[in-house]
């Protein structure tokens, strides 16, 4: 039976109840509190890991989680309504207090700026990567004096302000825009109020010297692709000299990295997102990069017809994104357009050129994304020449208990 499009179909979340007999020990347990079924390490536990829940447990509390045999096993966000009723955001025979959240803050600030040294060479980069950070449901990158922020959990949401301002005294940052997906609101119970002062629209920022212009009010996710940064950097290193083309190119951070650090001998960036063209143009401007051919078209049909012209280029890289998603159809058909586009990309790379291909795709893991790609290209009648696998830069840590965040990979090859 299909459910009204503006209801969500929300499990029941155990309760627990006084009337019930009570878990041995509760009484003397840290109140509010969680007791769990079955044991898992990942930050998310689903309804049916869950054997019960204090009645003083609501929407949004700090709990202590205990395991079946009542000793202390961490502590955590509850919300009984939403599908993650539970994230575990510390692990540990000692309860944890909201002092945690201070903590968190600290560490994730500390590692992106005391210990990369980002400020060095950019003011663009991951502040706090969610469950990598011990802070479930919360993503921040830091734009110039703006944070820009994701929320995916109640609990995050409630604590916000305190947490936006534990972030902006330690990065010395002034604004933030705040984003909460309607249908995540909707699943956690999220009411999104308007901010005191209107979040700005733009900002402009630096990355190894190159500069961007980063538009909130159009940018997927919080703006800017910065998780790509160190991977633009490194395809700059390999195109001197050599004709370049982006496909996907979106705002153009290969393109225009390129163009200014690399000394290319010519380059051709293409997006079907007519913002994006538009927005990548005025970045390369920034650059003084005007040479750059910006070509507003979809990607597949473009490549196919450029195969059919003839023509070539000494480096490629394929930017797509996401591709694969959740339901069984889904992913056949993103698994189908993976193939495609690098087999289109592929075909246009000159004997001994650079082929660069990525994808953000969770669901898709490294190995799986390189067999993809070496059937696409062995069925062309060519070889691969793979010199490197990368992903994100530092500032986008994983968390062991969540490898799930592992979502970009980058594969790098010659073409023979």
């Amino acid at each position: 039976m299909a459910f009204p499009p503006h209801r969500s179909h929300r499990p029941a979340a155990p309760r627990f109840v006084r009337e019930d007999a009570p878990p041995p020990g509760s009484e003397t347990w840290s109140s509010p509190w969680v007791q769990l079924k079955t044991i898992t390490f990942s930050p998310a536990v689903y309804p049916a890991m869950i054997r019960a829940a204090a009645a003083e447990a609501k929407a949004g509390s700090w709990v202590t989680v205990y395991k079946k045999d009542g000793s202390v096993f961490g502590s955590g966000l509850y919300n009984p309504k939403a599908r993650v009723p539970l994230r575990i955001l510390t692990h540990g025979d000692q309860p944890a207090g909201e002092e945690h959240f201070e903590k968190a803050i600290q560490r994730a600030v500390e590692w992106r700026v005391n210990t990369l040294t980002l400020d060095a060479n950019m003011d663009c980069y991951r502040v706090v990567n969610s469950d990598a950070d011990g802070l479930s449901g919360l993503t921040v990158d830091r734009y110039g004096d703006t944070l820009s922020v994701e929320v995916h959990s109640l609990g995050i949401h409630q604590r916000l302000p305190q947490l936006l301002a534990a972030l902006h005294s330690r990065l010395g940052t002034k604004r933030e825009v705040v984003n909460v997906d309607d249908h995540i609101a909707r699943i956690e119970g999220i009411s999104v109020k308007r901010q005191a002062e209107p979040p700005p629209k733009q900002v402009r920022v630096r990355e190894y010297g190159v500069r961007y212009e980063v538009d909130f009010t159009k940018g997927h996710k919080t703006g800017f692709f910065c998780d790509q940064r160190e991977n633009r950097l490194l395809f700059s290193k390999l195109v001197q000299g050599r004709r370049v083309l982006d496909v996907c190119c979106y705002t153009g951070g290969f393109a225009v990295t390129a163009a200014t650090l690399g000394q290319p001998a010519e380059v051709t960036a293409v997006d079907l997102d007519e913002h994006a063209i538009a927005q990548a143009r005025r970045n390369g401007n920034l650059n003084q990069q005007n040479r750059i051919k910006w070509i507003h078209a979809d990607g597949f049909g473009w490549m196919r017809q450029m195969h059919q012209n003839g023509a070539c280029w000494d480096a490629v890289v394929l930017d797509p994104p996401k591709l694969v998603f959740g339901d069984a159809e889904e992913q056949r058909l993103g698994w189908q357009k993976y193939e495609d586009i690098n087999r289109l990309g592929a075909q246009l790379v000159e004997p001994g050129g650079i082929f660069v291909t990525c994808s953000c795709s969770g669901l898709v893991s490294m190995e799986a994304f390189e067999n993809l790609v070496i059937r696409a290209v062995h069925r062309l009648n060519r070889r691969l020449q793979i010199f490197d696998r990368t992903g994100p830069g530092h500032d986008h840590p994983v968390m062991s208990n969540a490898l799930e965040g592992r979502y970009l990979k980058v594969l790098w090859a010659r073409i023979w």
